[in-house]
């Protein structure tokens, strides 16, 4: 990672200060309160939390999305010095303020603005947003290479590569590796796939992540957005990505090179390991995370992947191949067949049915140069794949 010239304190934002990458976050800056100066807060509708955050971390400005919301933050915030606002604006407005760190944890599409509205301003991004990368990478790289920022991933396995990598070069690099607990279906066959619910789908091995997310790991969908992350982040294609079933969670990401070396990043499965170290920069922070004990360990288990049973990896690769806005339509189809598994709408297994469905909807034609395009091609996805549920289309 490159070398950065410590500021003290270093300004930060955090963009989604309220979900669970930003509260970890937080529990890192509160550890050292000298070594940051926290400029904005951005929450979703959770008021008291974001209060509680501010206060905590002397925040000059706290801001929710939800402006209904914003009487209530204000009172929780009476009689302090935090500026208070709420709305979209609001939010760009905070994430266009120039600081030397900003955590990017909105998730979903509705985090894309507000990042790029940060990446003009040539400070680090800490990427916890996958659909930034997914949908609109060509368009974030660019901005943040013209502002002389940097692009720092959180998400642990491209955080892994990162740390693998070193100061070795890209030409060197044979394979990079990312690595799946497997989700709670790892064992499944796809008979029994067929009788999965969302409480068991929840109900993942290793990580406590929100609902989204956790289905996004059951069906492999997730790994899939962390192949086209790598692709982007590391300029390899999918050929060069490879995904393995991890069950234990300690080996996060690792790089294969030309010369037969594999170098690998370990660590316990908490998220403040790779937060910390974008938030570090140039240097280590200290944690009070869980430490390996590597003689307590029985053994490390790794199975190869089977993209035929977790279909949404293997659409995630057709993706990336096919370019231009066919990763945006994935994505934007995968929301919409997670919110539908969710509501008991279709079945888990339709979920990488409903995706294929909509990408062959798609007639893609070169690279993605606005924003505009990115939200067309994810509307276009959404009301696809809604179209094909409203139709009951899919097979049972």
């Amino acid at each position: 990672m490159d070398s950065y010239k410590k500021q003290s304190p270093r300004t930060v934002t955090i963009l989604g200060s309220t979900g669970s990458i930003g509260t970890s976050t937080v529990d890192l800056l509160k550890s050292s309160p000298s070594d940051f100066s926290v400029c904005a807060l951005v929450g979703g509708d959770n008021a008291e939390l974001l209060a509680t955050q501010a206060r905590e971390l002397n925040a000059e400005w706290a801001v929710l999305n939800n402006e209904e919301k914003l009487p209530e933050l204000r009172a929780l915030l009476s009689g302090t010095d935090i500026k208070t606002s709420a709305g979209r604006k609001a939010v760009i407005e905070a994430a266009s303020i120039k600081v030397d760190w900003t955590m990017a944890a909105i998730t979903g599409a509705a985090g894309l603005e507000p990042i790029l509205a940060a990446a003009k301003n040539g400070g680090h991004i800490a990427l916890a947003n996958k659909e930034a990368l997914v949908c609109a990478g060509s368009i974030l790289l660019d901005s943040i290479d013209k502002s002389g920022g940097k692009l720092l991933p959180v998400d642990s396995e491209h955080n892994a590569i990162v740390q693998a990598l070193g100061k070795s070069k890209l030409a060197e690099v044979e394979k990079i590796l990312l690595t799946a607990s497997g989700g709670p279906f790892r064992t499944f066959s796809l008979e029994e796939m067929k009788k999965v619910t969302p409480k068991m789908a929840l109900k993942h091995p290793t990580w406590s992540m929100g609902a989204k997310i956790s289905i996004d790991s059951a069906s492999m969908a997730n790994k899939g957005l962390e192949v086209i992350e790598a692709a982007r982040l590391f300029n390899l294609p999918s050929d060069q990505i490879d995904v393995l079933i991890h069950p234990q969670s300690v080996v996060h990401g690792g790089v294969l090179f030309r010369d037969g070396s594999f170098v690998a990043q370990m660590g316990a499965a908490d998220m403040r390991i790779p937060i910390s170290f974008a938030l570090g920069i140039s240097e280590r922070l200290k944690t009070n995370c869980d430490r390996l004990n590597l003689a307590e360990m029985a053994k490390l288990d790794f199975y190869p992947m089977d993209e035929r049973k977790f279909r949404p990896l293997a659409l995630a690769r057709e993706a990336l191949t096919i370019g231009g806005g066919a990763p945006a339509v994935f994505s934007a189809a995968n929301e919409i067949a997670v919110e539908n598994f969710l509501n008991r709408k279709i079945t888990f297994l339709q979920i990488g049915e409903l995706i294929e469905k909509t990408l062959e909807q798609g007639k893609f034609s070169g690279e993605i140069t606005s924003l505009e395009e990115v939200f067309e091609w994810d509307c276009f996805g959404r009301q696809a794949a809604q179209q094909f549920i409203s139709q009951g289309s899919l097979n049972a």
